[in-house]
């Protein structure tokens, strides 16, 4: 399903978040606010939007690794890469085993991806595996507001409007669009996701609403 849609995965997100998803990665990256010394992971990096975030931030002083079990998405991580002259180092590999020595990354990220693990507790588990002791797990994630009318208006667009729009314009054969309200509806989000990462080994864990709620900032310290 991903591998359909890499080709036009990022005009989708930019498209049906009308932009709002760049202002989230944004906000991630400054809140967590990495050093420029020791590497940074984002796994389900899909096509490394924030990857190359925090390739930004960091002023290309930092390795930034970009890990996704799709090669797809991959192959357009790379072409980004070396179109825009952004090094980020792509891996394929699944975020219920990461193939990294532990202790080893001072910020490991997911975005928008976390949700498509088929097992969270092991991905938060191998993510917290591979932070530096004392450094930051994040997880930036769609989530449900929890207070009207938002609540109301956001469920109707991301059930009625947003799969149309998104399988229109996609023309994939595995309704991706339809997967997505039904995947951010069954996935844990505020407290229910803090006290996983907190059951991951994670020493502390706060989440921060963005955008009324449409999104939410996930930061574990390990």
């Amino acid at each position: 399903m991903f591998g359909e849609i890499a080709p036009k995965y990022d005009r989708m997100n930019h498209l049906l978040s009308m932009n709002v998803d760049r202002y989230w990665r944004w906000r991630a990256v400054k809140k967590l606010a990495p050093n420029q010394n020791d590497p940074i992971l984002d796994v389900c990096t899909g096509t490394g939007d924030l990857a190359f975030s925090f390739h930004k931030y960091t002023k290309g002083e930092v390795p930034i690794v970009g890990s996704d079990f799709c090669y797809e998405m991959l192959e357009v991580g790379r072409e980004k890469s070396d179109k825009f002259g952004q090094p980020v180092t792509f891996v394929e590999a699944d975020a219920q085993e990461l193939p990294f020595e532990s202790d080893r990354f001072q910020v490991v990220s997911a975005a928008f991806g976390l949700r498509n693990v088929a097992d969270t507790d092991l991905g938060l588990r191998e993510m917290t595996r591979v932070c530096k002791p004392g450094g930051k797990v994040a997880v930036l994630e769609f989530s449900v507001p929890r207070t009207q009318p938002i609540k109301g208006m956001y469920g109707w667009y991301f059930r009625n409007v947003l799969p149309r729009i998104g399988q229109m314009l996609a023309r994939n054969d595995s309704n991706a669009y339809n997967y997505l309200p039904d995947s951010v509806g069954e996935f844990p989000c505020y407290e229910k996701l803090t006290e996983k990462m907190l059951a991951a080994g994670m020493s502390k864990a706060d989440f921060y609403p963005l955008t009324f709620g449409i999104a939410t900032l996930y930061i574990g310290v390990k």
